[in-house]
């Protein structure tokens, strides 16, 4: 369960997020449509410009789809679904969906509980963000790395090296003692 500050330190990442979607003029009119509804709370709205773009494979529209089902904003709460739309987007490099798919591995959220991929995931999150994103994945990284042995901290770090952005190893790993 995460704390009051990580809950916190995650809402703020997310408003980095939409803030970066809504202001990138490469970004596809439906996402920034999206992350405006997202920033008026009308999630229904939100949702509903997300979707087209999610469906053709708009990494960012993933990610912020995904938080969406994860958290029941404007769409029932889905884990499963979530978990979908955050790999999804975090194959693609998305760092956004890239954290909060490490986030759902480090809860057992859609997927099974998995620290060392957890810690893939946000090692790959933060490494692909600067300021105050990077700041809060590797904090995130951190607090879940305080749950691994030094060998499962190493093979978190190796499935990051040796992800691809284009040819992703699949999410399984070896039991490391």
């Amino acid at each position: 369960m995460l704390r009051l500050t990580q809950r916190t330190s995650l809402c703020a990442s997310l408003a980095v997020a939409l803030w970066a979607i809504g202001a990138s003029g490469a970004s596809a009119d439906g996402v920034a449509r999206g992350a405006a509804a997202f920033h008026r709370g009308d999630y229904v709205k939100a949702a509903r410009e997300l979707a087209p773009a999610a469906d053709r494979g708009n990494p960012r529209a993933l990610g912020e789809l995904g938080f969406m089902y994860e958290h029941g904003f404007g769409v029932p709460q889905a884990y499963d679904a979530a978990a979908d739309l955050y790999y999804r987007g975090a194959v693609q490099g998305d760092p956004f969906a890239q954290a909060q798919l490490g986030l759902m591995y480090d809860k057992g959220h859609g997927v099974p509980n998995d620290y060392v991929l957890a810690y893939k995931w946000l090692n790959l999150a933060a490494a692909r963000t600067n300021g105050r994103q990077r700041d809060a994945y590797l904090r995130f990284r951190d607090a879940v790395a305080s749950k691994l042995s030094r060998n499962e901290i190493i093979a978190g770090q190796r499935f990051a090296l040796g992800w691809v952005l284009d040819r992703p190893a699949p999410d399984v790993h070896l039991t490391v003692k």
